[in-house]
């Protein structure tokens, strides 16, 4: 019954390795965030959507142009009212207008763009020792990219004018949506590299550093703009997470079939190892630094699994003991994160490679954790209810079965006699393993001292005396009188 529970609890985490894939069927891995679209194919799509979008409100403009010019024609019967009904839609365009012709020119008059990035600043520095951090490390990426982009000559000098026009053109597009920044973004990167591979002919290699450095210096400058705006509703979805982490405290590791034992030490400092970089990931500025914090956190599980096992943990290990590992974490931001990462990381990355594959399986980390009911943990929906609204918890359900009037020193017994229990048993066990062990040492003995009985008996020894040392032909040693005379010299005549 035990196995067809683990089964069970199997099926309800269990994620096809398919299913990270795009389902445009295109070999890289999908996200969430993406419909299931990989990078590209999410960009295919999103332009198809615009596109159609664009199209319907054109013709929505037109036809309600035409509607109202039919009607001003059609109602001359009813001028008054008609010259009030005009006289507001005058009204609305001359406002409309207005409003363009402001933001337009805030666009391009220099007071007003300082004005506007002084009241952005002050609205994304509270303080001014947080402000005095950020700029210091966006000196030192930025000393860091100058030096880098040496190296490169003029492919770097054409790279730094390249970031350079595409920060001030994101200055000036504050105003648009998060998707169209993400987009613009992305089109950067695709024009950056295809620019080093084309024009100047740099090697794929190098075009890869180059980019990840490019990426770090801009994403660098971009982050208190485009993190977590407050356009969107990321810091929801943010609290949102957090709140429901924290009512699924109660889920252990055997509710998700989780193959890790934080009794071994070296175990358990490999989760809080995990869980320290899932943390960090919200500490770091640049996508692909938060990409590495995740890269990180995962090679800790693969270890604690292996460790645990004794053999290479699979994907049906891991992704349950990330699940755990972000339950016992609650990572600050979570959602902010994997939306930043999303929209302004390097695309390549999260294509394909370690780091591709990492991030897929959090996002499938974190929707398994938004959609958990009662039958992914293998329990009653009555129970699953109980444990959601805190009425009772697994691990203590014996001690809050108690009623209310039953005082603390009988609970406090209870446990004590319950945990004495569990150490009786535990003792008889290690008494019944430490016997086990001395009769299997003792049959071993046994077996080995047969063993050697048995092969001296098919082939026994034979002693042979000593043989005596042969003595030296010339030496006179009256042992050798056996030996033939010498031979005597002969004269032979001429």
């Amino acid at each position: 019954r035990r196995k067809m529970n683990l089964k069970s609890e199997r099926r309800g985490i269990h994620v096809d390795q398919s299913e990270l894939l795009c389902k445009k069927g295109c070999g890289y891995y999908g996200n969430p965030a993406w419909q299931g679209f990989c990078s590209k194919c999410w960009r295919e799509e999103y332009h198809k959507a615009r596109q159609k979008q664009i199209q319907e409100d054109w013709e929505l403009a037109e036809r309600l142009q035409r509607e109202e010019e039919e009607a001003y024609a059609s109602s001359q019967s009813t001028q008054g009212a008609q010259s009030l009904t005009f006289s507001k839609f005058e009204e609305k365009k001359t406002n409309e207008k207005t409003r363009k012709v402001t933001t337009v020119k805030k666009f391009f008059t220099a007071s007003s763009r300082a004005g506007a990035k002084k009241e952005i600043q002050e609205a994304k520095a509270p303080s001014p020792s947080i402000h005095r951090q950020a700029s210091i490390e966006t000196d030192r990426v930025s000393k860091e990219f100058i030096e880098f982009i040496r190296t490169y000559q003029k492919p770097g000098q054409d790279i730094y004018k390249q970031c350079k026009l595409f920060l001030d053109t994101m200055g000036h597009k504050r105003d648009l949506s998060i998707e169209e920044q993400s987009e613009c973004a992305q089109d950067f990167y695709q024009n950056v590299a295809d620019r080093l591979q084309t024009r100047w002919k740099v090697p794929p290699e190098k075009v890869e550093k180059a980019m990840d450095e490019v990426e770090k210096y801009i994403m660098t400058r971009q982050y208190k703009y485009v993190f977590c705006p407050e356009t969107t509703d990321d810091e929801k979805k943010d609290l949102a997470v957090q709140k429901r982490i924290r009512a699924l405290h109660w889920v252990t590791p055997q509710m998700l079939c989780v193959p890790v034992s934080e009794e071994i030490p070296e175990v358990s400092d490999m989760v809080v190892k995990a869980i320290t970089d899932i943390i960090e990931m919200d500490s770091k500025r640049v996508p692909r630094d938060k990409l590495a914090c995740i890269t990180k956190c995962s090679k800790h599980i693969f270890n604690a699994i292996k460790i645990t096992k004794n053999e290479p943990a699979s994907a049906d290990d891991f992704l349950p003991t990330l699940i755990y590992i972000v339950l016992k974490g609650n990572p600050p931001r979570l959602q902010s994160n994997i939306q930043y990462i999303t929209r302004f990381c390097n695309p390549s990355r999260l294509m394909t490679g370690e780091d591709g594959y990492y991030f897929t399986n959090l996002c499938c980390a974190v929707a398994f954790i938004e959609k958990l009911d009662a039958q992914s943990l293998n329990l009653s929906q009555e129970d699953f209810d109980r444990f959601m609204t805190g009425q009772t918890s697994p691990k203590k359900q014996e001690s809050d079965s108690f009623s209310p009037d039953v005082c603390l020193g009988v609970k406090q017994m209870c446990k004590s006699l319950d945990l004495l229990s569990q150490l009786n048993e535990r003792q008889e066990r290690i008494v019944s393993e430490a016997k086990k062990l001395e009769k299997d040492l003792i049959d071993w003995t046994d077996g080995i001292t047969k063993e050697v009985e048995d092969i001296v008996e098919k082939y026994p020894l034979e002693i042979k005396p000593k043989s005596q040392a042969l003595a030296a032909i010339d030496s006179e040693n009256v042992e050798n009188d056996k030996l033939p005379p010498p031979l005597q010299p002969q004269v032979y005549a001429g």
